[in-house]
């Protein structure tokens, strides 16, 4: 297939260029502006440096390239800065996805993944997600992508568009060969940043809030590797291709770890010990988010290689040392 791929020279999207180009079987067309990206992490694909709000050049670039699939990851990812600069996120992650979109109705690319979040789920009393779960987000960066996925639906209501919405718990970890990780400047998350104590870039971390109605009173999260992941894309362009109906679906491996339980984990993986300081609560936090994920596995026959929290950590790590 001929593919777009939005967002290719950032942290998720590098990785499923990876696999897609290790296939040999897909011509690829990478759109993104490096604002957050690097392209060193583009292994494989042609780059096109191009804002997606300037829709006459991506439209020339639709009308040229004849795309058969799009896999839509470009936008903003930061959950505080979400609270404290909302209007980026709509413009970044809402509009910016309906430029694309019409873009694909536009000329007839009608095989659509895109990149969603379990923050669409909000504070869910209890804190396990299925896909049928309430969506009522607590912060900007979930409820835009919720309005993706919400225009999304309707749009592939109205035309001819098949799309796979991918709803990510928290990716984590770097590509097993460490070929490519996790490179984001000022990174929010945590195992990132823990691995950058262990490697000495940080002095000290932050546990935002340790009152959470949980076992030890920190947040809770379901951890995925950031390749099994990549796989779940794979599988969803080969589903899509094939005729699969449209999905929602969660991707995560359905059990979580506190905050404090990964900080543990970093400390034992790597014979370092973390100073970790205990301070207030982070706007927009859920307090546990954890998949039930049998859907994805069922439906397009995802199989996750990489459940393992010590391994995710040890990849993250290992990646942290060699960025020095």
């Amino acid at each position: 297939m001929k593919i777009l791929v939005t967002g290719g020279a950032g942290y998720i999207g590098s990785h499923v260029l990876n696999l897609l180009g290790m296939t040999g079987e897909h011509e690829i067309v990478v759109v993104d502006n490096l604002s957050t990206g690097r392209k060193e992490a583009m292994l494989y694909g042609r780059h096109v440096e191009e804002n997606l709000e300037n829709t006459e050049a991506i439209d020339k670039l639709f009308e040229k390239e004849k795309f058969e699939a799009c896999i839509h990851f470009a936008g903003s990812i930061v959950v505080p800065e979400s609270v404290t600069d909302p209007i980026k996120y709509y413009k970044n992650n809402t509009e910016n996805s309906l430029n694309v979109i019409s873009m694909c109705v536009k000329h007839k690319c009608n095989n659509f993944i895109f990149s969603s979040t379990a923050a669409v789920y909000g504070d869910l009393e209890g804190g396990v997600c299925t896909e049928e779960s309430i969506t009522v987000p607590i912060n900007p960066y979930g409820t835009s992508k919720l309005m993706t996925e919400n225009m999304l639906r309707d749009i592939a209501a109205a035309t001819d568009i098949n799309f796979v919405v991918l709803r990510y718990f928290n990716v984590a970890g770097a590509n097993v060969d460490l070929k490519i990780g996790q490179c984001t400047p000022n990174a929010t998350h945590l195992i990132k940043i823990a691995s950058e104590c262990a490697s000495g870039k940080r002095e000290k971390m932050a546990i935002f809030g340790t009152d959470y109605n949980t076992p030890d009173g920190t947040c809770v999260r379901d951890y995925i590797h950031v390749d099994d992941l990549a796989q779940a894309h794979v599988d969803s362009l080969s589903y899509l291709k094939n005729g699969g109906e449209s999905q929602i679906m969660n991707c995560g491996y359905g059990h979580g770890f506190s905050v404090n339980e990964v900080i543990d984990a970093v400390r034992e993986v790597t014979g370092v010990e973390i100073i970790a300081e205990n301070i207030e609560r982070r706007a927009g936090d859920a307090e546990k988010l954890i998949s039930v994920a049998d859907k994805i596995r069922k439906t397009i026959g995802w199989q996750p290689k990489y459940d393992d929290l010590k391994l995710i950590v040890k990849t993250a790590y290992e990646w942290e040392k060699k960025l020095k």
